[in-house]
């Protein structure tokens, strides 16, 4: 079957630029896309019959020959003007079509990748205390991370040199390997991907382009933030490669553990020790917060195990309008090293006691009875 012309394939005049043929196809690619179109065998056609006319038209060398012989002159199996080329509706590689729509990764299209890559995420775990979380703070962290050379600018080459373009892949990164109908491409023996050579090393960076560095960044902590929340430090994290932009530093924040408060989102818990003789006969009791002393009235008869609930007094989230709580937990405190005289009053008062002043226990005692069947 006759192939159409490539120009109307892609929907441009014959003297359009290499910018209104990258265009163009990008329109067409993003509209018949496989991914966009599951199952569709004729937008999996046309998306390759596009594909083929940009690998052609996007390359100076292969539209000329194009526009001088037409199709046999860049059929790999023709006598043509152009061999070698391994593109095609057979050359089905995903990789050309990604960097085609999204511009590789530094936005270079056209012939082969530019080879600029972004500098790699950092990760920093901070430890910081209750009252810091609660009402902010700024701190300082020192961090390892590759940086750009300063001798080279992060071009890997001696001082008064430039890398030179790779002469086996031209560039590319890539060379590219053809047998009949399959194409296989694979990475630059010579350069590795980069496709650039290095005739003479930075002597600082050994040719890297970055080098081991410890930088201190100051870090401004929001106050209200929780454990596990995390910080975003744009353009913090590794130097990119071949002056591709940095990774960002993500600070990941962990609380201490507080000697007096547990934290539960916004709310504050606290164990509260009240006396025997406070929780029977009632009393008022001094309990911190983080904003001071606060005082408690304990009413009588009171028990284990309740909980006090003061309003406003746990901590204001980042993303909240209002304070938690603090929730005090009563514990009844058994008294110890007793006196002599103390265990007297404590076993007359037992012996005083009777069955409505200790109505949990008699409860309890009933359900034994009854489970025991007696």
């Amino acid at each position: 079957m006759s192939k159409r012309d490539y120009y109307e394939v892609l929907g441009v005049a014959r003297n359009a630029s290499d910018d209104e043929i990258k265009k163009a196809y990008r329109k067409l690619a993003m509209k018949y896309h496989p991914d966009r179109n599951p199952d569709d065998k004729s937008a999996e056609g046309k998306f390759k019959e596009a594909k083929e006319a940009y690998e052609v038209l996007s390359d100076s060398d292969k539209r000329a020959a194009y526009d001088q012989f037409g199709h046999e002159g860049v059929n790999p199996q023709g006598g043509g003007g152009f061999g070698g080329f391994g593109g095609g509706a057979s050359g089905f590689d995903f990789s050309d079509i990604f960097e085609g729509i999204f511009g590789g990764a530094a936005g270079g299209g056209g012939r082969g990748r530019s080879n600029v890559y972004r500098g790699a995420d950092l990760r920093y775990n901070l430890e910081i205390t209750l009252e810091e979380a609660a009402r902010g703070t700024e701190t300082k962290i020192r961090i390892p991370t590759l940086d750009e050379c300063e001798t080279c600018h992060g071009t890997g080459a001696k001082a008064g040199t430039q890398p030179q373009t790779c002469p086996t892949c031209q560039g590319h990164g890539q060379v590219r390997m053809q047998q009949g109908f399959f194409s296989i491409q694979q990475t630059c023996p010579r350069c590795h991907g980069t496709g650039k050579i290095i005739a003479e090393p930075c002597s600082a960076c050994h040719g890297q382009g970055r080098v081991k560095k410890h930088k201190t960044l100051s870090v401004k902590i929001p106050a209200g933030v929780d454990e596990g929340d995390r910080i975003r430090l744009a353009s913090e994290g590794e130097a990119g490669v071949n002056g591709g932009p940095a990774g960002d530093l993500y600070v990941m924040i962990h609380l201490k553990a507080h000697p007096l408060f547990t934290r539960d989102g916004d709310d504050l818990h606290c164990e509260m020790p009240v006396s025997f003789a406070t929780a029977a006969l009632g009393g008022e009791i001094e309990i911190p917060t983080l904003d001071g002393q606060a005082r408690i009235k304990i009413p009588p008869e009171t028990q284990g195990g309740k909980v006090f609930r003061l309003r406003g007094k746990g901590i204001k989230g980042v993303r909240s309008q209002t304070a938690g709580d603090l929730l005090c937990h009563v514990v009844v405190e058994t008294p110890v090293k007793l006196s002599s005289r103390q265990k007297e009053l404590l076993r007359e008062f037992e012996s005083l006691s009777q069955q409505n002043n200790n109505p949990k226990a008699q409860s309890f005692m009933d359900r034994v009875k009854e489970f025991f069947g007696q």
